[in-house]
């Protein structure tokens, strides 16, 4: 898929993350935009087999812009040094479950799950956890679950969330803010031909996890 010609475009990138650059690499990036895009399209047709709701999303409305917005923060460099997509039912606009993709040098990972939901959202999840704890325990404590991403992954609070007790048998499920879970994947294996294989094997995994999100959710 070439996709190592992504992380070379991005190594290049580090090391030049200005305007006048940029506009001389136009091409590449967009060279690079579309191997992406063509990924995207054929994992997302992967992911429709297991996940049903993601059948006919449009891959471009899954990518994030490479364009930083630098209004706030210290760090006014134009340019995200990765390629990031989320792949839900509203593409990147998605506010439930979904499935992403992140490729930089050094750091490219697939996931899912959902990140830094609505207080409402946030609440049902917590109350699927607290009826029905096994229904999550039953996935996050299976030998492919672990050995694929390790733990559900989010900030979470300092103390119990208000309505529960601090003792809750499950409280570091019901702490978090975020649920999500990564795969990391190094450069060399990015750049193989059997990445789009594993990547499917790493959403399919997910894909458990999702499930029990979004009958929280709905």
């Amino acid at each position: 898929m070439e996709l190592d010609a992504i992380l070379s475009f991005l190594r290049d990138l580090r090391v030049n993350n200005n305007k006048e650059w940029f506009d001389l690499n136009r091409k590449e990036y967009e060279r690079c935009r579309g191997i992406f895009l063509k990924f995207l399209q054929q994992f997302i047709e992967g992911i429709a087999e297991i996940d049903p709701a993601i059948s006919g999303v449009d891959p471009k409305k899954c990518v994030f812009r490479i364009n930083r917005d630098i209004r706030f923060g210290h760090d006014k460099t134009p340019y995200k040094t990765n390629f990031g997509a989320l792949i839900g039912e509203m593409g990147k606009k998605t506010e439930g479950t979904g499935y992403y993709i992140h490729l930089s040098p050094g750091e490219n990972f697939v996931g899912g799950g959902i990140y830094k939901p609505q207080p409402e959202t946030l609440a049902k999840i917590r109350q699927e956890i607290d009826y029905n704890p096994m229904d999550l325990k039953n996935i996050i404590d299976t030998l492919s679950f672990k050995s694929t991403f390790g733990e559900i992954r989010g900030e979470q609070l300092k103390t119990a969330p208000k309505g529960y007790p601090k003792d809750h048998a499950f409280i570091d499920l019901l702490r978090l803010k975020s649920f999500y879970v990564i795969k990391k994947y190094s450069d060399e294996e990015i750049g193989t031909e059997v990445f789009l294989k594993e990547a499917l094997k790493t959403a399919q995994e997910a894909s458990k996890f999702n499930a029990f999100l979004k009958n929280a959710i709905n």
